[in-house]
């Protein structure tokens, strides 16, 4: 990308670093919070850029969402406001102004384990602007023993009770609150894959930017936690604009997650299962049609879509961290908000790098697989289109992706990334690929 582009983004993020010094230093290193030094607002800036290459790999034919299979590179740069306030005792106002510029590779297609989950599937070649997250979140302290919270992007510093509810409604990630996991959540600093990032067989509600307004309500017990949430719908695949047929176009989410110790190092696991609503196609319906290209458009109703997720994370030794995710959906019903994928196994490690006595590094090394329904590759056979996948026919195969990153921290507030990923039949084809991803990740905050 034409780094005279990228020009504006990179001045207004220095500029506004320079005027806000001040504040970073008052922020810098906080002491740990009590209930008499809680902070009643704060202020971050956060800027990731992220590049990518894949050199030219062996390709049998190409379609309309097929990745490029000659040589291509790709740039985004991201640039978070955030703001947060104490509107009164537990509550807190959070707004999170995102400006964002630049594609993924081929405009984020061809891959279901996409290589940066930092392409926004609604790409900006001139940069544009979004108020991504704007919420209120309502804490219930019930007892138990009181737990600091630390001072970050979307907290403020204070504390909490274990035994607590917590209520958040608003304009969210979905993936702020549900599928978390401290090895493989944050595409900023730990591994850049989608698959990685989030749960692909789980169609969670957001619109193109990976955001959309609903309310979630937790409730937090010392060894366990439950969450559920009810969430809007975009009115089209892969969308910005949001369905407005309130009672019909949905999506609900609950998860358990169970805490626990194997010795003296930490575990969780968490079960989620969903169910959508929305004006969704049916593959059945597309693959009966006599429409070639299958389309799916033409197949749309209002219509239920469901599955199940499990996500584990064990700290196996000091700094060395294990984490697994399966998912699993019922493939019949149109993708419409994350991906095509409809069963999902992904694994992998994480090492802190204080085991070389570099504590602020990370060394992340991950493997993902990812599979269609059989109604689905059919689908897809016959030339349909999903949100990443449609190279006009098919060769079915597993997807296999695998990344490996090295997290440096440069300076206290600076991280650069070097990262490789490598996938085996890209959108679950046999007559594409493999193909080599090379990328570098430049993330700063205070």
């Amino acid at each position: 990308m034409n780094a005279d582009i990228l020009c504006p983004l990179r001045k207004g993020a220095a500029a506004m670093s320079a005027v806000l010094a001040f504040t970073a230093a008052a922020q810098d290193a906080p002491p740990p919070a009590t209930a008499t030094n809680a902070s009643w607002w704060n202020f971050h800036v956060a800027t990731t850029e992220v590049g990518q290459l894949h050199p030219s790999f062996p390709a049998q034919y190409s379609g309309p969402n097929s990745l490029n299979s000659h040589f291509e590179s790709a740039e985004t740069v991201s640039v978070d406001t955030f703001a947060g306030l104490r509107l009164w005792r537990g509550a807190e106002f959070h707004l999170d102004a995102l400006a964002w510029q630049g594609f993924g590779l081929s405009k984020t297609f061809g891959i279901e384990a996409f290589p940066s989950a930092q392409a926004y599937k609604l790409g900006a070649p001139d940069g544009n602007f979004n108020l991504a997250r704007a919420f209120i979140r309502q804490t219930f302290n019930l007892g138990g023993q009181p737990q600091d919270v630390a001072n970050d992007p979307l907290h403020l510093a204070g504390q909490q009770d274990e035994s607590r509810i917590v209520v958040t409604v608003g304009e969210i990630s979905l993936l702020d609150i549900f599928d978390n996991n401290s090895y493989a959540s944050d595409p900023s600093k730990q591994f850049m894959n989608w698959a990685l990032v989030g749960n692909e067989a789980w169609d969670y509600p957001a619109n193109s930017l990976g955001f959309i307004t609903g309310l979630a309500g937790e409730f937090y017990q010392p060894q366990w936690a439950v969450r559920y949430g009810f969430f809007q719908m975009p009115r089209e695949a892969n969308g910005l604009a949001i369905d407005q047929s309130y009672l019909k176009a949905w999506g609900m989410v609950t998860e358990f997650e169970r805490r626990f110790r194997l010795g003296n190092h930490p575990g969780v696991v968490r079960l989620l299962a969903y169910l959508n609503s929305a004006h969704m196609g049916s593959y059945e319906e597309a693959v009966d049609s006599p429409i070639r290209p299958a389309n799916i458009v033409a197949t749309q109703d209002y219509r239920y879509k469901y599955g199940f997720c499990l996500n584990a994370e064990q700290e196996v030794f000091k700094d060395v961290g294990f984490f697994s995710r399966l998912g699993w959906s019922d493939g019949h019903t149109q993708a419409w908000a994350y991906s095509d994928v409809d069963d999902s196994a992904s694994m992998g490690t994480s090492l802190n790098g204080e085991l070389w006595k570099r504590p602020n590094d990370t060394f992340g090394l991950a493997g993902v697989l990812s599979a269609a329904s059989r109604i689905h590759r059919q689908f897809l056979e016959d030339g349909g289109l999903g949100i990443l996948a449609g190279d006009g026919a098919l060769n079915y195969g597993l997807e296999k992706a695998m990344e490996t990153y090295y997290n440096f921290q440069v300076w206290k507030n600076l991280h650069v990334t070097a990262d490789y990923q490598f996938i085996m039949d890209p959108a679950f084809n046999r007559a594409r690929g493999p193909v080599s991803v090379f990328g570098g990740r430049i993330h700063w905050e205070f």
